[in-house]
């Protein structure tokens, strides 16, 4: 195998397995629900954005976002969680950091967003 064949090789497999999260709020113990095509719940709004950061080319993370504490975070005794939402991007400056790093670094950002309905609306 050439050389550059090789390397092209070993940053498609370092490419396609870089950078994966995986979020698991089952255990929270209360109602939350997938944002779908229904119309807006009656409830408060929330937004809240964390800031992973994957080191040696995706193959690890230094820090990610804690699914558990944003969550739990935005319930009250008996309160749900309906059309929630997750977003992950690259700004234009995690972009520059990655590329200034070579990709060792790769920051990106993550909104959590949803909406937070009341202990009477959180058990329909």
């Amino acid at each position: 195998m050439r050389p550059l064949t090789t390397l092209a090789a070993i940053a498609l497999l370092l490419g396609t397995g870089a950078c994966a999260a995986t979020y698991d709020a089952t255990h929270l113990g209360v109602p939350i629900a997938l944002a779908d095509a229904q119309p807006p719940a009656n409830g408060t709004a929330f937004s809240v954005t964390k800031h992973p950061v994957y080191v040696m080319w995706g193959l690890m993370s230094a820090s990610e976002p804690d699914l558990d504490d944003v969550l739990a975070g935005q319930l009250g005794a008996g309160a749900g969680l309906t059309q929630v939402k997750i977003h992950t991007r690259m700004k234009w400056s995690d972009l520059l950091i990655t590329v200034l790093s070579a990709g060792f670094l790769s920051p990106r950002s993550v909104t959590f967003e949803g909406v937070i309905v009341p202990p009477a609306a959180a058990g329909h």
